[in-house]
């Protein structure tokens, strides 16, 4: 399962590719990015204008996506979560080709708005009569906007609550129960937003300062390694560690910014840590770990 979206990475100058982008109210690049979201592991992280991505755009990144995993797992099964960035028609017409599923956020429209009419209705008289403060009502159906060229399975949520209606759809090539596909499949991609933010703040990763787009990608690509190094480190914790859960800033701060004496003999390396230092179990602990990995 494969999480794309893409974050603000604002610059300070006239940097190649950067853009004013009216929703961010500065220049910027746009750069996506995209996790396996079991693991959290990263996959691509793109550097791009500051805009929003066209249709062609978003297809040609998935298709390198898909065919470079494609080529190690011919047989695994992708499944693609994004927002309504990604909802464009170039893009899933090609996922559909290819056997790629995928749950995309789905723009709201009049046609779409009227289609759940009746669960809007229906949502609000169940509040009304006390079912909840919250009411949701789900529905699907088949949907074709003027630029698609087949009908599409499109998902409904509409909420009643004391701020009034709320209607969101998602469009999707999976089978499912309509709540199921929008509450355990779809929102789950907010995970999303937590790695972004662990490679874009905790590793400074929005510092790409450079005037040429290929020095700043090759920036993007060094972050990149350091968010793996500190996702590996993380994983060789104990399961029920608090080091398993902790954000990579923490770990960076705890872990590896730490004054030691290194002493390098011939058959191996002694660190002394502090005598005053917190944490000496747990570093000796994964730097054991650590050394067992293999090459």
């Amino acid at each position: 399962m494969l999480d794309i979206d893409d974050t603000e990475d604002r610059v300070h100058g006239r940097q190649q590719l950067s853009l004013f982008h009216a929703h961010y109210d500065s220049r910027c690049f746009l750069p996506i990015h995209i996790y396996e979201a079991t693991t959290g592991k990263p996959v691509a992280v793109i550097l791009r204008p500051g805009k929003t991505p066209d249709g062609a755009e978003v297809a040609l990144v998935l298709r390198h996506v898909v065919k470079a995993i494609r080529r190690r797992w011919p047989r695994v099964d992708i499944l693609m979560r994004g927002d309504s960035h990604y909802a464009r028609p170039e893009a899933m017409t090609w996922l559909e080709r290819n056997r790629v599923g995928y749950i995309f956020g789905l723009a709201g429209n009049p046609v779409l708005l009227g289609k759940v009419a009746g669960l809007a209705q229906d949502a609000a008289l169940g509040r009304i009569e006390g079912e909840a403060d919250k009411v949701r009502r789900f529905g699907a159906f088949r949907y074709a906007a003027r630029s698609w060229q087949a009908l599409r399975q499109v998902v409904a949520r509409v909420e009643a609550s004391s701020h009034g209606s709320d209607s969101r759809f998602i469009v999707t090539n999976l089978a499912g129960a309509p709540r199921w596909l929008y509450e355990g499949v779809y929102c789950q991609r907010g995970q999303a937003e937590n790695l972004i933010k662990a490679h874009k703040l905790h590793l400074a990763s929005d510092r790409t300062s450079c005037t040429k787009a290929t020095a700043n990608q090759f920036r993007l690509l060094i972050h990149t390694a350091a968010y793996w190094l500190l996702h590996t480190l993380r994983g060789l914790a104990p399961k029920t560690s608090f080091w398993r859960e902790a954000q990579f800033d923490t770990i960076r701060l705890a872990l590896i910014k730490v004054a030691a004496r290194v002493t390098e003999m011939k058959t191996r390396i002694k660190v002394a840590l502090p005598t005053g230092y917190p944490h000496q179990q747990s570093w000796a602990l994964l730097a054991g770990r650590a050394i067992k990995l293999p090459p």
